[in-house]
């Protein structure tokens, strides 16, 4: 199978629980891994791949919630669909606002289940094509030479050549194309595109 095509990491200390799973979702179709503790799915290094995970709540040694906390301080976290035994509000409260997608309550049915891979997994290819876009954003921006880093500051501002070439001292005729070197290095077509590329880069900096 295509190393690209999407996983569903299945962790829980219920062996049956895990059999009964997996093979739900592999007649489905779905690619499907499992674990029977957080440490071993750590210990697998498949978290950087396409997916999601379904998490049990309640494991011996780390819990749901603390794999939950580890995965979310890495460069890339697949998302969580928690699976507990019984329901428990204040648990599914922290788990959904900690960026889970769905907190489910065993015996799971079949096409709840579908629907949260299903969304998971959505919610996976957004993110991973958002983050290959701002890398690229961010390569446009760092194949720009010193001064052009310097005119696009000012450019970002709304200023007008004269006034930046005054800003910079140099004559308006570099300003100009030092401009057209940036917009064509960060392949846009107007002033607002590069605004709104440099408030993206600022959001993602602060993150």
């Amino acid at each position: 199978m295509n190393p690209a095509t999407p996983i569903v990491h299945v962790v829980d200390d219920d062996e049956s629980f895990r059999l009964a799973v997996g093979r739900l979702l592999r007649a489905d179709g779905y690619r499907v891994q499992t674990y029977p503790s957080g440490s071993d799915f750590l210990i697998a290094g498949c978290r950087h791949g396409p997916g999601c995970v379904l998490l049990d709540v309640k494991m011996p040694g780390s819990d749901g919630l603390e794999l939950q906390t580890a995965l979310a301080s890495g460069e890339l976290s697949l998302p969580i669909i928690f699976i507990s035994g019984r329901s428990n509000i204040p648990i599914a409260v922290r788990a959904l606002k900690a960026g889970a997608v769905d907190f489910l309550t065993k015996p799971v049915r079949r096409q709840v289940l579908l629907n949260a891979v299903n969304q998971a997994f959505v919610e996976d290819a957004s993110r991973r094509a958002r983050d290959e876009e701002l890398a690229g954003l961010r390569a446009c921006y760092a194949s720009l030479s010193p001064r052009e880093h310097d005119v696009f500051a000012q450019v970002i501002t709304g200023r007008l050549n004269k006034q930046i070439a005054a800003e910079l001292g140099a004559s308006e005729r570099t300003i100009k194309a030092h401009r057209a070197h940036i917009m064509e290095k960060m392949r846009v077509n107007s002033v607002a595109e590069l605004v709104h590329i440099a408030d993206r880069l600022l959001a993602a900096s602060t993150q």
